[in-house]
């Protein structure tokens, strides 16, 4: 049987769901996180670029649930359940955070990366979803591509090579 693998990309501010044998992918992760939950069981995987840690950042009326830590993270648990995850199965690897600039003021808004690490990591244990691994941090931009048969998140870091967590 000769089965074509799909890689589904996931773009800024926005997420998606691939289910063995397709792998998803994302890039340009700079401060920005990419989030993938995934059920091991059913081979079936979901992410989302985050790029900002707190909805309420967000203006007034509609937003954009994925471009937000709070919101991106359980939606993409909402869309995962619909397909037929199961919600005490679900497991979480994490990779992006980088603090893409030097700034000379303590500012704590300024520490967008940072920021969107925790809320991410805030959100998952609110929603009880295991952090299995994670590649956060540092100050080089990725990209990521998960595989929900293997469930290997395999990680581009600029000047850094490959890595798989």
């Amino acid at each position: 049987m000769n089965t074509t693998i799909n890689v589904v990309k996931v773009g800024i501010a926005d997420m998606n769901i691939v289910k063995s044998p397709h792998l998803i992918r994302t890039a340009g992760l700079g401060s920005c996180v990419g989030v993938v939950i995934y059920d091991t069981a059913k081979e079936l995987a979901g992410m989302v670029h985050v790029m900002l840690p707190d909805s309420t950042m967000g203006k007034e009326g509609q937003i954009n649930v994925a471009k937000y830590a709070d919101t991106g993270v359980k939606e993409l648990v909402n869309r995962l359940m619909l397909e037929g995850a199961r919600s005490t199965s679900l497991k979480a690897k994490i990779a992006g955070g980088a603090q893409m600039f030097q700034f000379s003021t303590g500012n704590d808004l300024m520490r967008i990366g940072p920021r969107n690490v925790e809320a991410v990591k805030d959100t998952l244990k609110t929603l009880r979803i295991p952090l299995i691994s994670e590649d956060v941090g540092g100050n080089n931009g990725r990209t990521i591509e998960f595989n929900p048969h293997t469930t290997l998140l395999n990680i581009r870091t600029v000047n850094k090579g490959v890595a798989e967590i």
